[in-house]
């Protein structure tokens, strides 16, 4: 079970948008094997930013609408957003400090 919270249309303004905490998107797909290789890094900053930066995961085959609204032309993309605006995005696999550095997690999260 992952850590990461599953995000879709339905739960995207509540989740996202609304959210009083950052929230970091991890837009993947099945099919995609540096996304499958991404994934268990999602989960562990899930676990180290509890309560401080939501983890989510959205699958773009799933969710092309929210894909497309974002911009994401390539994945893995995973996109910081503040007050239901992208603030930070990074494509592509990276060794897990490379994306926190990246994304400045590290200064969102105090």
């Amino acid at each position: 079970m992952s850590d990461a919270l599953e995000i879709n249309s339905a739960n995207f303004q509540g989740e996202v948008i609304e959210s009083d905490i950052p929230v970091l998107i991890d837009f993947w797909a099945e099919w995609c094997g540096p996304c499958k290789a991404l994934s268990p890094i999602i989960d562990e900053l899930a676990g180290e930013y509890a309560g401080k930066i939501k983890i989510a995961k959205l699958d773009v085959d799933a969710e092309p609408g929210l894909a497309g609204q974002y911009g994401v032309l390539s994945i893995p993309m995973v996109a910081l957003f503040k007050d239901g605006e992208v603030v930070e995005r990074s494509v592509g696999l990276k060794p897990k400090d490379r994306l926190v550095a990246d994304l400045n997690l590290s200064t969102h999260s105090a």
